[in-house]
């Protein structure tokens, strides 16, 4: 997509080099050390082990590099968590409708076992998928990821059915035939924002449901409910609204029974990426929708408080107990499971003086102690990211990393921002400390 239609990126660049992790890895994990870091997620590339999706040409250059950066980690007692797919579908197989083909689920458990086999004797923790919703809405749906399809009557559902079978089967696999030996867990890595009535009206509280449903809980609520299938007042929307538009059937295809029964209860865990929150409006802020689609079947309204923090990224505000909300909901609705929080972070400019994302950050460690002191079973938690790197279509523009990077340098030079020294001094000292400053900007190791 970058190199065929790269108006679609701000800043018209693409992510052949980006920050070059292929060739620094063992800078990035020093400075995961400089840092005092326990543990690390990182996503492999499906093309990049599977050129041509299908696990009769394994790249063995690719392997060895996952290898050697596992490897690296592990030397330094650093736990590797790997997430098999962020994004990168294998051309060939978009070529094939990608998550519209009915087969995608067959392709996926196939990459899937070659990656167990890979790696699973040394990984002891694997995420299916990254963020459901930006892969099939924003992917399918609508124009704001690859493969930019903008089917926005059906390409958000066909591909919300065929992700959660392949999640399904993937788990099951995992479970079935590599757990036994290698002792591992699998879960799936959901975006999980808040969103919270406008006022205290029951119509605005019911709209904040259905909008909670359209974001996540159209993935999630197959795997993590007790009952399984597609959320139920959503479905209901889908299914009148498709009959208005002159549908003979919804839009939104059916589990059967035996799908249901595969999905339901195939985790170990929750992957929570958490950025934000939005107010939710039966009545107000409404967007006005020409072609059938996700929000549109939704029919909620939405916006933000005037008084929260903006960023470098337009959907991206500081909201108060924000993790809280979010966690804790959760944590109702699906009966304990165990989280951990995959990502969390804040985008700004080049500047190392990132005093925003500091203040982001201890605010959102705050919001992390109160979610554990409400009983939450939260067992983990990562900032996003560790460095700058190629933000999809925002390109190089937006920086979320503890370490910037230099893009105009070929050695892609990495440099501590103040927020990872009071990230490492958190770390370290286990203590969210709002006065701490760094009286220092130079990085080391604590051997």
């Amino acid at each position: 997509m970058t190199h065929t239609n790269p108006g679609v990126i701000a800043d018209m660049k693409n992510g052949d080099v980006a920050c070059d992790s292929y060739n620094n890895y063992k800078r990035d994990v020093e400075m995961m050390r400089e840092m005092g870091l326990t543990a690390y997620r990182f996503s492999l590339s499906w093309a990049r082990i599977l050129p041509e999706g299908m696990s009769n040409h394994v790249n063995e250059a690719g392997v060895q590099y996952y290898n050697n950066l596992i490897d690296e980690l592990l030397k330094y007692n650093i736990q590797p968590l790997i997430t098999l797919y962020h994004w990168d579908l294998p051309q060939k197989l978009q070529e094939l409708g990608g998550f519209a083909n009915p087969l995608f689920p067959d392709w996926f458990e196939d990459y899937a076992r070659v990656v167990y086999e890979r790696f699973g004797d040394r990984v002891k923790m694997f995420m299916t998928f990254n963020e459901p919703r930006e892969i099939c809405y924003e992917g399918y749906g609508s124009d704001s990821k690859a493969p930019l399809l903008n089917s926005t009557a059906m390409g958000t559902y066909l591909c919300a059915k065929s992700l959660v079978l392949a999640h399904a089967k993937a788990y099951h696999a995992y479970n079935n035939d590599f757990k036994p030996t290698q002792g591992g867990e699998c879960g799936i890595a959901i975006s999980v924002n808040w969103f919270g009535p406008l006022t205290d009206s029951e119509e605005d509280h019911l709209a904040a449901e259905v909008r909670r449903q359209s974001e996540w809980g159209l993935f999630a609520e197959p795997i993590f409910s007790e009952q399984g299938g597609f959320p139920k007042e959503l479905s209901e929307r889908i299914a009148a609204k498709s009959a208005e538009q002159g549908y003979p059937w919804s839009r939104l295809p059916t589990f059967t029974d035996e799908e249901i029964a595969l999905v339901k209860g195939t985790y170990d865990f929750m992957g929570v990426n958490h950025y934000t929150t939005r107010l939710c409006s039966a009545t107000e802020y409404m967007e006005e929708h020409a072609m059938p689609s996700l929000y549109d079947d939704a029919g909620v309204g939405v916006t933000v408080s005037p008084d929260w923090p903006t960023s470098m990224s337009p959907w991206l505000f500081q909201a108060p107990n924000s993790i809280y909300n979010a966690l804790t909901h959760l944590n109702e609705k699906y009966n304990v499971p165990k989280f951990i929080i995959t990502e969390n972070g804040w985008s700004s400019d080049y500047t190392l003086e990132d005093d925003e994302r500091i203040r982001y950050y201890r605010a959102s460690l705050e919001s992390v102690l109160d979610t554990i002191a409400a009983g939450v079973n939260l067992k983990g938690y990562m900032a996003w990211s560790l460095m700058d790197n190629f933000e999809w279509l925002e390109g190089y523009n937006a920086r979320f990393g503890l370490y910037a990077v230099d893009f105009e340098d070929p050695a892609r030079t990495r440099t501590a921002r103040k927020s990872a020294f009071v990230y490492k001094h958190i770390i370290r000292n286990r203590l969210i400390d709002h006065d701490y400053e760094p009286d220092t900007m130079t990085m080391t190791i604590d051997e």
